[in-house]
């Protein structure tokens, strides 16, 4: 089936967003939410991580946008798309779409399209760092339009497919929520510290902290997958999606390569979403690059109390506040990292929630792979629905 093709930029207006300065505290912690990047994960945004005052939209380039609204990123989060339930402002990375003509085109339909094209639109990312796509690349997205009624028939069969592929990406997301609860019932508030652990750095759990290769990666050659920036999730697991490849000569294998059990660390990203950090659990090595440390504990420590840590609410304040701009990238060097104050719990309690985290991971494996091939289906399904195949 045949249907015209409408460029983005015809359907929608796009407006932007801003940050406040965050030397100005007055212009923080109001009652308005605030989105950037690191709150673009589920198919709708309800809460944000950070929120701001009026004084604050009044006082930088920020806008307020209605709820409904379909938002994405031009940086970074590349080909995700999501519906604020409330109204919220927006940071610079993130673009708000408004519908021009609700008789034309249906916003159920548009952002199921959007998010088919999500691979497409990753990959046509430029930077050398962080990737970003421009404006005119956005509006120049082609979209399939059938009949009003045709696109609300397909947006209902999309979204009843989605809400199965939600329920197990659910269950996922309360096991992290579990993981947390039970990392704060075991070693306490780091702040008021209940139990009266020593108080240390992380340099006192450190073996050896190593940046990862200046190499430059393959899209397709090479003999170990390279792990980036982009690797590891905000909430501290990993998406081994769009992965690059390097060879490794002898001298550099023991300095670049990784060991099951080592902690990632993203040294340099954005300020929102510098210090991203996980533990490394695959059988086979893989390779680190440049942007991220890897560290491996002394006796005294374990990596997953260190990565609970880092990934914990007063770990994630933490990062924000230490890391360091330069030319719109933040960055957290090794020396910094192992600066950090840290409870220094003993290592048969760290090593018990270590057991914990790994018995959790182990049951989730199943739901994982059901994801995968619910997410396999569902891609399928959305390319048979916009060729007109359904």
């Amino acid at each position: 089936m045949s249907w015209p093709m409408v460029k983005l930029g015809e359907l929608v207006t796009i407006k932007g967003g801003g940050t406040p300065s965050k030397k100005i505290e007055d212009y923080w912690n109001g009652s308005i939410p605030w989105a950037s990047v690191k709150d673009l994960k589920e198919n709708e945004i309800s809460k944000t991580q950070d929120a701001i005052t009026e004084l604050g939209v009044s006082n930088s380039a920020t806008n307020i946008i209605p709820a409904g609204t379909i938002l994405t990123a031009t940086r970074m989060a590349l080909g995700k798309f999501a519906i604020n339930t409330v109204d919220m402002a927006i940071n610079q990375d993130l673009k708000a779409l408004f519908i021009n003509d609700e008789e034309k085109v249906d916003r159920d339909f548009l952002i199921r399209f959007l998010e088919s094209k999500a691979q497409y639109i990753d990959s046509e990312g430029k930077g050398a760092t962080v990737k970003g796509i421009t404006l005119d690349f956005l509006k120049s997205l082609e979209i399939p339009l059938p009949p009003l009624d045709e696109q609300k028939r397909i947006a209902a069969i999309l979204d009843k497919a989605d809400a199965i592929r939600r329920k197990r990406q659910q269950a996922i997301n309360l096991a992290d929520d579990f993981l947390r609860g039970v990392f704060l019932d075991m070693f306490g508030d780091p702040v008021t510290n209940p139990k009266g652990f020593p108080i240390g750095t992380i340099r006192d759990f450190v073996e050896t902290a190593n940046y990862g290769s200046s190499g430059k990666a393959s899209e397709t050659e090479g003999e170990y997958p390279m792990l980036r920036m982009g690797n590891i999730t905000y909430e501290g697991g990993w998406d081994f999606t769009n992965l690059k490849y390097i060879d490794l000569n002898e001298k550099d294998k023991p300095k670049y390569l990784t060991q099951k059990g080592d902690l990632l660390f993203n040294r340099t990203n954005s300020k929102e979403l510098v210090g991203k950090t996980a533990v490394f659990e695959e059988d086979n090595p893989m390779a680190i690059a440049g942007y991220l440390i890897r560290v491996r504990t002394n006796e005294l420590g374990n990596n997953y109390y260190l990565s609970g840590y880092l990934n914990s609410a007063h770990g994630k304040k933490t990062l924000v506040g230490m890391c360091k701009s330069i030319v719109g990238m933040a960055n957290i060097n090794a020396q910094e990292l192992q600066n950090i104050k840290i409870l220094l719990p003993p290592i048969e309690l760290q090593n018990e929630f270590q057991n914990i985290v790994k018995a959790t991971k182990h049951k989730l494996k199943t739901f994982d792979k059901s994801n995968e091939l619910l997410n396999d289906n569902f891609n399928s399904l959305s390319q048979k629905a916009f060729a007109g195949e359904l």
